[in-house]
């Protein structure tokens, strides 16, 4: 039996849901085997990317839903049906996360917007001076003008 010796090579840096695996090599990351990846695509559980030829290419991404099934069926003794729910509530999770994520900033930014509003209300409530009949100031929230007094005072 040949020996397989491990060979290092310089590091690249591949984005996580690029296809870079062919299904054999996928498959053998996942363990399992090439047959089942290709019944778990039928089944819509994975969504290998394509070569300009047609080649399935499995991304990081993709290694890992793939152990995330196999978890789910060989150790959690779920069947694919559950593993299919699993994996929809699990983007729907997601999804709503994300959408709580933003709608949690944007009351965050008009929160920020009403005190900025309401401290510029106060400060034009300070700047305004009503007038009384005849061309008199009056003090905010007060009736008469300044050095009126009213009959009977």
């Amino acid at each position: 039996m040949p020996v397989r010796r491990v060979i290092s090579t310089a590091r690249v840096q591949v984005s996580s849901d690029r296809g870079v695996f062919m299904i054999s090599v996928a498959a053998e990351l996942a363990d399992m085997h090439p047959q089942t990846l290709r019944m778990y695509e039928a089944r819509g559980l994975i969504e290998p990317k394509r070569s300009p030829k047609g080649t399935r290419l499995y991304s990081h991404q993709d290694v890992q839903r793939l152990r995330r099934i196999q978890e789910m069926t060989a150790e959690l003794g779920m069947n694919l049906a559950g593993v299919e729910r699993v994996l929809e509530l699990e983007q729907q999770l997601s999804s709503m996360t994300r959408k709580l994520q933003a709608l949690q900033r944007r009351a965050g930014e008009l929160t920020a917007e009403v005190r900025r509003l309401e401290a510029l209300r106060r400060e034009l409530r300070a700047e305004i001076v009503p007038y009384a009949r005849g061309g008199a100031l009056v003090r905010y929230g007060e009736s008469q003008p300044f050095g009126v007094r009213a009959a009977g005072r």
